[in-house]
């Protein structure tokens, strides 16, 4: 019996059969690798929060301390004399080598002895003047004006007069006062003789 004819499978067949699988192999491609990228921001991106303003500043600049009185050199400057009283300008100058500020009204009052001993009651705050910051540089000065009433206004009785020699000056916000000479009459009574301003750039000329 004869048997049908099969060709047998030559070189050229095995190539298209190679060449077909490798086809269908190719047209199903696995994953793809992942690539992980690490952005680091930029200077001037991080000093921006998410709100797109920029960032506070860390660094600020320290608020200049008050002026200690140990820092201090208390003097009279520019003396006018009216009817009944005399304005006397007291200066105070920063003998630091830092700024430092005075805000408000000194305390002054009359005095006199060794040691030195106020007499009778001490200045008042002047209702002209408001307070305000004063910034003394190294060597610069601030300035208040004290009205000295006449002792000879009130009856001796009533006064009871006393010569004084200095002038007790606690700059603001201080408790340690300056002794400054100067010559003037208080009184040992309750009279209030004093009223002084507050404090002002400059050495009030």
């Amino acid at each position: 019996m004869n048997r049908p004819y099969k060709p047998a499978l030559g070189a050229v067949g095995l190539a298209a059969a190679g060449l077909l699988i490798a086809a269908c192999g190719s047209s199903s491609p696995g994953p793809a690798n992942t690539v992980t990228v690490t952005v680091t921001p930029s200077a001037a991106a991080s000093s921006t929060s998410a709100a797109g303003q920029p960032s506070p500043s860390t660094s600020t600049s320290a608020a200049v301390a008050g002026c200690l009185t140990r820092y201090l050199n208390g003097s009279t400057g520019l003396t006018q004399g009216t009817a009944g009283s005399v304005y006397v300008v007291i200066r105070f100058k920063n003998l630091d080598n830092v700024p430092c500020t005075l805000y408000g009204f000194p305390g002054v009052a009359l005095a006199a002895g060794t040691p030195v001993t106020d007499v009778g009651q001490p200045s008042v705050e002047s209702t002209t003047t408001a307070r305000e910051l004063v910034t003394l540089q190294p060597g610069g000065y601030a300035n208040s004006t004290l009205q000295i009433v006449d002792a000879g206004n009130y009856s001796p009785s009533e006064c009871k007069p006393v010569n004084t020699t200095w002038l007790e000056v606690i700059p603001p916000n201080q408790t340690v006062p300056l002794n400054i000479p100067y010559s003037s009459q208080g009184c040992k009574g309750s009279e209030k003789l004093l009223t002084v301003t507050a404090v002002r750039p400059g050495n009030g000329g």
